[in-house]
């Protein structure tokens, strides 16, 4: 609390290569795409850990909430003005709207999605199949 968050993760980045660690996770989580001042810090984030591992973040996934309909595209869209976004988690698709944001972002932003959240439950967290989540979309729908 109360630690530049660059400091932090360069302190992190430089703990996990001196440890030989295979996966470091930074979680920038609370980040608000209308607070400049938030956004900018991820493009520093980044700077400062490409001096301990060039061409890091190997990956950096967006977790947005698929409740949110539009704002959820706001926020994709500000997302990946800021930082390269190279994958998506989509999380309360346990819900009525069905997730259509989801066929939305991939399609607007060309960013695999990886993840989908149908619950509270770390086994609701799970790998996202296309044609399962088509097909999902359609059940209980009849020709005609």
């Amino acid at each position: 609390m109360g630690s530049d968050p660059s400091a932090v993760a360069f302190d992190t980045v430089s703990s996990a290569v001196s440890k030989n660690a295979d996966v470091v996770i930074i979680d920038t989580a609370g980040r608000l795409h209308n607070k400049l001042h938030l956004m900018d810090e991820l493009g520093k984030i980044k700077r400062v850990i490409q001096k301990v591992i060039p061409g890091a973040p190997h990956e950096v996934m967006l977790v947005l909430d698929g409740s949110t309909g539009q704002n959820a595209l706001e926020q994709a869209k500000q997302f990946t003005a800021t930082t390269e976004v190279t994958a998506l988690s989509i999380t309360k698709l346990d819900g009525t709207a069905k997730g259509g944001v989801v066929l939305a972002i991939a399609n607007q932003f060309k960013i695999p999605v990886k993840y989908i959240g149908v619950g509270e439950k770390m086994d609701d967290l799970i790998i996202f199949d296309k044609h399962e989540f088509v097909d999902s979309l359609f059940k209980g729908v009849t020709k005609g």
